[in-house]
């Protein structure tokens, strides 16, 4: 398995509100191309594609961690591909259930609610360690100081967060399995054991 991420996430402040897209992730599994996250910076989106030799179409699913705007905006760029989240498989009008493993993959999807009630997770086994594409599980804004000792990761502040409780019981979950962590909006971290 292979990942990289093709844009790293911001949330800027500017003069009349914010501007934000998430950490935009391919994976390479087994024949298949993952695009996660595929975020709202279509012009970024589409250079970060054309640089690694890919087009919308080369594609073949796409994960979405959870439904907020900044994460799913440039989802008409691949109108034709199958999209999955944490627990559902899209594909035109059919909608099937799958749970444990994106189907066909070795991408293990861990339900991770808090931020938002249909958060989800993804952990990749990259050569001996595990990575962790953690949607807004974790994120920061641009002028935000990352900390990232556990006690300032299980504790930190998420402005838009559905249920308090959930959110930490999903960070220290992905803490005790993961061993680097691709925040929605950050920089890629190590998880100190």
């Amino acid at each position: 398995m292979e990942y990289k991420v093709l844009i790293w996430g911001y949330a800027k402040k500017s003069k009349s509100g914010m501007r934000a897209s998430p950490a935009t992730v391919l994976i390479k599994d087994k024949g298949k191309k993952i695009l996660v996250d595929p975020g709202a910076n279509k012009k970024k989106l589409l250079n970060s594609l054309k640089r690694g030799g890919l087009k919308p179409k080369d594609i073949d699913l796409i994960f979405i961690t959870h439904y907020h705007p900044d994460h799913i905006l440039n989802l008409n760029m691949f109108p034709s591909k199958v999209v999955l989240d944490g627990d559902t498989i899209y594909d035109d009008d059919l909608e099937t259930h799958f749970e444990g493993k994106i189907p066909g993959t070795s991408i293990e999807v861990v339900p991770t609610p808090g931020h938002a009630n249909e958060h989800a997770s993804l952990l990749l086994k990259a050569k001996e360690e595990i990575v962790c594409v953690a949607g807004d599980l974790w994120w920061w804004s641009d002028d935000q100081k990352q900390k990232t000792d556990r006690a300032s990761l299980i504790d930190l502040k998420d402005p838009y967060v559905k249920d308090e409780k959930k959110l930490r019981e999903s960070r220290e979950l992905i803490l005790s399995k993961a061993d680097y962590v691709i925040p929605g909006h950050g920089k890629m971290f190590k998880v100190e054991k």
